[in-house]
């Protein structure tokens, strides 16, 4: 088996912030994308693909939001199943003709990944993540009382659903994901973090609303696959001390004892850097190698040492 990696790609790989959502962009910032992952490719490294999928899904809810008075709303365990579907088919395509014309005979395989979670998670008592589009006041409480959801006012900017964000104890597709990547099939897995579901008392498994962590995702999907590199593509190219300040500081190595260290002085928040960090200290204490946090256009160079953030276990 070549050297072993999970590329686990950002929201800008797909989609950029200045964008509409057209098809056509996606398709462009996707091909890009898979320039970048062929170059790991031909470098050796066999590759598992995960994603994220905040502004699909979003737009995903938005558009049924629109059309409820003519299609019934699909709750949100069925808008990520189409999220993962739309993603892992645009990079399925633009990866697998790049392979053609390179003579290279792989295969690329998109699994619709369940991501299993505890029932008695404290997110689904407290739910803190925003998701979808913003309401007024008053649609926010005719929303409340006749969907159930729970909704808060988000920074002043308006009205906003909140939803859990379980983490994630394992994929239900887990056999079948290994199975594939042993056998050499670059593999799509766990995309927007996976559809959350769970077990009930009867064995059965129920979808449940919520968004799971990519990054807790990515993590748990590089340590089933026994990956030797967990690469995390981010907006950034290095994680920084003091960010956004005029001390800021670029690291370019850190071990898990640092990482643990700057978490605890909140150096990473968890709304931004702090996910990314904890996942990287969980794949590595599972086994891991080294974990490379970067921005996509320096994701070649920071894999050779060049560029980017690498922690390793100490």
């Amino acid at each position: 088996m070549n050297r072993t990696m999970v590329v686990s790609l950002g929201g800008n790989a797909i989609l950029k912030h200045t964008e509409k959502g057209t098809a056509q962009e996606q398709f462009e910032n996707v091909n890009e994308t898979c320039h970048y992952i062929l170059e790991l490719i031909k470098e050796g490294y066999h590759i598992a693909i995960t994603h994220g999928n905040g502004p699909q899904v979003g737009d995903i809810l938005l558009a049924y939001d629109l059309a409820k008075n003519t299609l019934p709303p699909m709750p949100l365990d069925v808008c990520v199943a189409q999220s993962q579907g739309m993603i892992g088919y645009m990079l399925q395509l633009s990866l697998k003709n790049m392979l053609k014309k390179l003579q290279m005979n792989k295969s690329v395989v998109t699994l619709l990944t369940q991501t299993l979670v505890h029932q008695e998670d404290s997110q689904f008592e407290n739910p803190t993540k925003p998701i979808g589009p913003f309401y007024t006041a008053l649609e926010a409480t005719k929303l409340r009382k006749e969907r159930n959801w729970i909704i808060v006012n988000d920074s002043g900017r308006g009205y906003r659903r909140v939803v859990p964000s379980p983490i994630p104890i394992g994929f239900v597709e887990e056999g079948s994901i290994k199975t594939l990547f042993l056998e050499g099939t670059i593999v799509i897995a766990s995309g927007g973090g996976g559809i959350p579901v769970v077990i009930k008392e009867d064995g059965m498994l129920q979808g449940v609303e919520g968004v799971i962590d990519k990054d807790h995702a990515a993590s748990h999907l590089a340590s089933l696959i026994e990956a030797e590199i967990l690469l995390i593509l981010t907006d950034v190219e290095k994680i920084s001390l003091y960010y956004n300040t005029p001390s800021q500081k670029f690291i370019n190595k850190m071990t898990t004892t640092q990482a643990k260290k700057y978490l605890k002085e909140g150096q990473f928040p968890e709304g931004s850097m702090g996910p990314k960090v904890r996942s990287a200290i969980n794949f590595l204490e599972k086994g891991g190698k080294k974990v490379i946090i970067t921005s996509l256009g320096h994701a070649v160079d920071a894999v050779k040492g060049d560029a980017g953030t690498t922690i390793t276990l100490s």
